[in-house]
């Protein structure tokens, strides 16, 4: 994401969503999913230079759901809505409610991790461009 955006204001905003929701509110039409359910670890927002780089780690995510997520955080960054809005929208589960789905360019599912009893290699720092900005 190219700034202005106020990044307090999402970082803020995006606190509501942490922890264990429905999160029928930024699910697409077209999902698939049994349950609306998912459990969202974190969200981090980090500024480097002109660009803004988001990190969602969750146990699962639903079709379009960070796309969904990121349009509404993206609408609180450009001050459309006050940061109070994402828990009334989260809380509401209504995807009319949300701002619209955010494009797709820009957005890359850089990992998936796995329990180690399935024995899934882990990928190497550096085997993409970004993953510089979350080596902590």
């Amino acid at each position: 994401i190219h700034t202005p955006l106020d990044v307090d204001a999402m970082r803020a905003a995006a606190q509501c969503l942490i922890g264990e929701h429905d999160f029928s509110a930024f699910r697409s039409s077209e999902c698939q999913a049994k349950s609306p359910v998912k459990h969202l670890y974190g969200i981090d927002i980090r500024q480097a230079g002109d660009l803004i780089h988001f990190r969602f780690r969750a146990n699962a995510f639903l079709h379009h759901m960070v796309r969904n997520l990121m349009g509404s955080l993206v609408a609180v960054g450009r001050g459309r809505y006050p940061v109070s809005w994402l828990a009334d929208v989260l809380a509401s589960r209504d995807r009319d409610r949300a701002a619209p789905t955010f494009m797709p360019e820009g957005l890359y599912l850089a990992h998936v991790g796995y329990p180690e009893a399935f024995a899934v290699p882990p990928a190497s720092l550096g085997s993409v461009p970004w993953s510089g900005i979350w080596s902590e």
